[in-house]
Order: C-alpha cells, then structure tokens, then sequence
C-alpha cells in the first residue's frame, strides 16, 4: 500500500521527516526518489534536526558519503547521483547494518544494490512550494511505521 501526503512549503516536509524520525530504529534504510529541488535534502535535514544532529545537514553530491555521529543514532547521508549506478568500493553494503539510519538521495539510480525492507519515498514537484510525498514501505516494520505515522 502506497501512502500519499502533499506539504504545502518546506517547514511541513521537515515535520513529516520528524515525524518519522520519532519510529527509527538500527538499521532503518529511506530511499529518497525525486527530481532535483523536490525536497529530499530538506527530508534529510529535519530527521537529522530531530536525531538531536546540529550539524548544517548539507546533498552530500561530491562526498557521496557523510556520516553524522553525535545524534540519538548515527546518521549515515548517503547522494548517490554521482555513482552511475555503481556502488563498487564505497562498501554501501556495509552502512546497512551499521546500526544507524541511511537515508539515500536519489537511490532509483542503484535500485538493484537495495536491501528488500525499506522504506521508499518519491518526492513530486506540483509548484514551487507543494510536494507530494509518496511512501512505499518495503516490510513489515516500515508499513507499521507508515500506518503510525502518516
């Protein structure tokens, strides 16, 4: 079952984030989809906001990779963009069961290296400020937290 939720400016997509934030647990994986300026960098912002993380949460594009370590959980920031769909040699595998959250900006471009439980989220532009959100849970626990949450 897909969940829908359209914000209306940013300060309701970072609350949505937040509001997620609040069902984490070790391991969580949020596969962010969606053109350039939909949203993502923002999702990203207010669930780190909410891990207690008070680092400037910036699209990790040219790192690929940026680890946050001093919130509630480590938050593991993943742009793979930049990748062409190959994930060789950054041990992406590995973050996924670090303990933390990985959350990955555009991560339809390396679909096939995804673990089956997750939780998709495609971020649509309807105007300058609206986006529609669209949750797709991937297992159990992420319908739950769908089912919680939205």
């Amino acid at each position: 079952m897909d969940y829908r939720i359209t914000t209306r400016d940013e300060r309701e997509t970072i609350q949505i984030a937040q509001n997620l934030e609040s069902e984490k647990f070790e391991n969580m994986i949020i596969c962010l989809r969606g053109d350039l300026g939909s949203g993502k960098t923002i999702f990203t912002k207010g669930f780190a906001q909410a891990l207690g993380i008070e680092e400037n949460i910036t699209s990790p594009t040219f790192n690929i990779i940026k680890e946050y370590l001093n919130g509630e959980m480590p938050l593991y920031h993943m742009d793979v963009y930049r990748l062409d769909g190959k994930v060789d040699g950054i041990g992406l595998e590995d973050y996924f069961t670090k303990g933390g959250v990985v959350i990955i900006e555009w991560a339809d471009l390396i679909e096939d290296y995804l673990p089956e439980e997750r939780l998709d989220i495609k971020f649509k532009i309807v105007d300058e400020e609206t986006r529609t959100l669209i949750f797709v849970p991937h297992g159990q626990q992420y319908e739950e937290i769908c089912e919680a949450v939205l």
